[in-house]
């Protein structure tokens, strides 16, 4: 109890300052967003599985051109992309589908932001295990089917905007390891361990290491 409290009080917190503080960034991207490439200002991916494999839709700067997810996966001209992107545990290094802007705000984790959202809705927390498709789960684990038990932990505490797997290397990591390191931090329950996440987070974001 006294765990989740003090959690709770720490996404509060963090969350209000991360708002107050990247804001006039956020709008700034929001501006070069719409010029480049008009439409949605958040990102129209498919929902998200958060805690207890509840779905929730996250909130995320749109960095690609409209309707990205849908085209991958409809439009012919994009069916070698969609084998790369299952292929590469569902990261693209090269999307033809990325926006200049896009590129920028992915390198330096700014489309990430509005994910205070969340925070505030109680669908995700500051630090915990980065949430997965539902497809992206299914898939993975006949790939990994020692992944399966492992997934019962991760989806035993709220997904988190930043968390060990994206301290430790983002999208150079692969599903195995990911979910290693994703149900090693759900099993601490450990304030100590997320404000070591935490302080590692900056040096993540401004490095642009493994982030697609």
């Amino acid at each position: 109890m006294l765990f989740e409290i003090t959690k709770r009080i720490l996404d509060i917190s963090v969350s209000l300052a991360l708002s107050i503080v990247f804001l006039p960034v956020v709008i700034f991207s929001v501006i070069a967003q719409q010029i480049e490439s008009p439409g949605p200002v958040f990102a129209d991916t498919p929902k998200r599985v958060g805690i207890q494999g509840k779905l929730f839709r996250i909130y995320k700067l749109r960095s690609m051109i409209p309707n990205a997810h849908v085209l991958l996966h409809t439009d012919p001209k994009f069916k070698q992309l969609l084998k790369e992107y299952k292929k590469s545990s569902y990261k693209l290094h090269e999307d033809p589908r990325v926006t200049k802007v896009g590129k920028f705000i992915r390198k330096y984790s700014i489309d990430e932001v509005p994910q205070a959202i969340n925070v505030f809705r109680k669908e995700m927390s500051i630090v915990g295990p980065r949430p997965y498709y539902p497809f992206e789960l299914k898939e993975q684990q006949m790939r990994y089917p020692k992944a399966k038990n492992l997934m019962k932990e991760v989806l035993s505490v709220r997904p988190g905007i930043t968390g060990a797997w994206q301290v430790s290397g983002r999208s150079e990591v692969n599903f195995d390891e990911r979910i290693e390191i994703d149900a090693e931090y759900a099993r601490r329950r450990s304030i100590s361990y997320d404000m070591i996440i935490l302080l590692k987070t900056p040096w993540a974001m401004l490095s642009g290491r493994g982030a697609v």
